[in-house]
């Protein structure tokens, strides 16, 4: 098969396809990998994985960017068919940030096995995708398998557990995918499986009663003195009454990500070398972090939180030039839509204890304005592969004046303003 370089067929291609992100997690609810997810931007139906130009797409992609630009120091799940499979381009892709899942329609011929054999010899690794029982081809490709991913979705929990188990071998590791509950995460913790991935993590649990910790709460009030055009003084006293962020403020100053030319070891001089819109975003970023631990950027919910207001802050920027405070209130509905879910409070309760602008408050409660618009786009791709429609997606792009290919520049430059944000402050 023939089949153009990558970085030439990049360009042209971005304008057809959807890029999703999906976390895949360890058993810690740590971030450990992503699977990437195109879909056809031209068509009603969002299956693709019979043709070979979904995985031509992936790897244009990833060779045009670099894999790092859009996984960060992640790894990357990529689907691939008997046709992308077979042919010379997958070679393109680093054998060392990539997991090449092997589709359900991919029959286990002589002719596969061989070449998935010749593959992991090149130093690739495998997984078999969405495993609902142990079939034929199964049973042939599970041997060369590196993960087994089980396909979750409605399955009784008795042909679950048997499934978990026939599957089970040593030196493989199982993982659950469309786990949407934070009941199903634990039985599938409980028979033993490694990954995860699925949108659970990221669904609010209200918990009655449930209080916002002091250290938020400080956090919430530095965020609110900011709002208000506080003096300087009055928001350097707030951040020394909390040893956990002047800790935080000072590890950052003193990072590459900032720049800073020589060390810092007051308060007042580390509020003025970040500056006050730096200030806010790194506070709404911080409320993410465990209180009195270093940042973990390996964290599902802080990555996507992080990553949904650069997004945010991206789409305005594209659709009203110059227009910075507006860019900031994006990276700020962004970044607070996932409250809910880190406090276990709901989002109006949230609401009332910081100070935000009526149309922050709109977009967050009922997804309304502008701002509201763009949060469900964002929200709309997360979800690609269980309820997204492309079409519809197509439509929401056209009320906003955004071409698919924009909106694969702003997700590939939002990834990656996350990655070096998080490797700067490691």
């Amino acid at each position: 098969m023939t089949i153009a370089s990558p970085l030439q067929i990049a360009p042209a291609l971005a304008n057809h396809f959807y890029l999703a992100r999906q976390p895949i997690l360890n058993r810690s609810q740590r971030l450990v990998a992503y699977e990437l997810l195109f879909r056809n931007a031209d068509t009603d139906h969002a299956d693709v994985t019979d043709d070979a130009a979904a995985t031509a797409t992936v790897i244009a992609h990833a060779s045009e960017l670099g894999m790092g630009q859009v996984v960060g120091d992640q790894m990357a799940f990529v689907n691939v068919d008997k046709v992308g499979l077979m042919s010379d381009f997958i070679r393109f892709l680093p054998n060392d940030k990539v997991i090449l899942e092997i589709l359900e329609t991919v029959p286990a011929t002589p002719e596969v096995i061989e070449r998935v054999r010749e593959l992991k010899q090149a130093g690739f690794r495998f997984a078999l995708d969405d495993v609902v029982a142990k079939s034929e081809d199964v049973s042939k490709l599970q041997p060369m398998m590196d993960v087994i991913k089980v396909d979750i979705h409605q399955m009784q929990p008795e042909r679950l557990t048997a499934l978990a188990g026939s599957m089970r071998k040593s030196g493989q590791k199982l993982l659950a995918e469309k786990v949407e509950t934070v009941e199903e995460f634990q039985q599938c913790m409980d028979l033993g499986f490694e990954y995860f991935q699925g949108y659970y993590f990221a669904r609010p649990v209200i918990l009655s009663g449930k209080k916002i910790t002091p250290s938020q709460m400080s956090i919430l009030h530095l965020l609110n003195l900011l709002g208000s055009d506080a003096e300087q003084h009055e928001i350097e006293r707030s951040v020394k009454h909390d040893p956990l962020i002047t800790l935080n403020l000072l590890r950052l100053v003193n990072t590459p990500a900032v720049g800073a030319r020589f060390r810092i070891n007051s308060v007042g001089h580390a509020l003025i070398v970040l500056g006050r819109r730096q200030l806010q975003r790194w506070l709404q970023i911080l409320l993410y972090v465990r209180t009195g631990q270093k940042p973990e950027f390996d964290s599902p919910l802080l990555q996507m939180a992080t990553t949904r207001g650069k997004t945010l802050e991206l789409m305005v920027e594209r659709l009203r030039p110059g227009q910075r405070t507006s860019a900031d209130i994006g990276f700020t509905v962004g970044v607070m839509s996932l409250m809910d879910t880190l406090f276990s409070v709901k989002m109006d309760e949230i609401l009332d204890s910081v100070n935000v602008l009526d149309e922050v408050r709109g977009a967050l409660l009922a997804r309304h304005g502008d701002y509201g618009r763009m949060l469900k786009l964002v929200e709309h791709i997360e979800r690609l592969e269980e309820d997204g429609e492309p079409a519809l997606l197509g439509r929401m792009l056209q009320d906003m004046k955004l071409s698919p290919a924009e909106l694969y520049a702003i997700q590939v430059a939002a990834f990656d303003w996350v990655n070096d944000y998080t490797s700067g402050v490691h």
